[in-house]
């Protein structure tokens, strides 16, 4: 759900990392209407393309869901090039009259790239490899950055242990988590 006065998506955390060679994406579980929780186990990722990709939603399911499929078909008409998947498909988000309602974020990554996708046709690479979004994705991402710099945690377990603190701050955000890896 988006509150459109605030632009900030509420009912979940997806975080990502790359780190020593593995890419790592993690989301809660948890669907809300409102302040009721209607589901506590959805799949908010998914491995595209052969298994060498992943991506990760926050936002309405059912856009979440039309904007993964698009993307996909990015994904096949480039032969798996994220980078030229990424760019083809922000445009189409921007401009096409049905895309640009559609209400979600999206992180989608390889190996060696990460990108945080809007609406907005915003494509954002970020600087240290991780990301995050949704209503705890401040508390996953400030989580992650910590033990980056602070641990010699793997990027799995760093995933989760952010997962875990986000889930004990955000009321949006449940311990049902569900994580991949390339």
């Amino acid at each position: 759900m988006i509150d459109k006065e605030n632009n900030k998506f509420h009912g979940t955390t997806v975080v990502a990392i790359i780190k020593d060679g593995k890419a790592v994406i993690g989301s809660d579980g948890q669907v809300t209407f409102g302040t009721t929780v209607l589901k506590h186990t959805a799949k908010k990722i998914r491995k595209l393309y052969n298994g060498t990709i992943l991506a990760g939603f926050a936002g309405g399911t059912a856009d979440a869901f039309a904007l993964l499929q698009r993307f996909e078909e990015k994904l096949e008409s480039t032969r798996g090039n994220l980078y030229r998947s990424v760019i083809d498909f922000a445009k189409d988000w921007r401009t096409d009259r049905y895309l640009r309602r559609l209400e979600a974020m999206m992180i989608v990554m390889n190996k060696e790239k990460m990108f945080v996708l809007t609406g907005n046709g915003d494509v954002v690479e970020p600087d240290d490899n991780i990301s995050a979004i949704g209503s705890g994705g401040p508390y996953a991402l400030a989580a992650a950055r910590a033990l980056c710099e602070h641990s010699t945690l793997d990027a799995r377990s760093i995933v989760e242990a952010s997962l875990k603190i986000a889930s004990s701050i955000c009321i949006y955000t449940n311990n049902e988590f569900n994580i991949e890896e390339l």
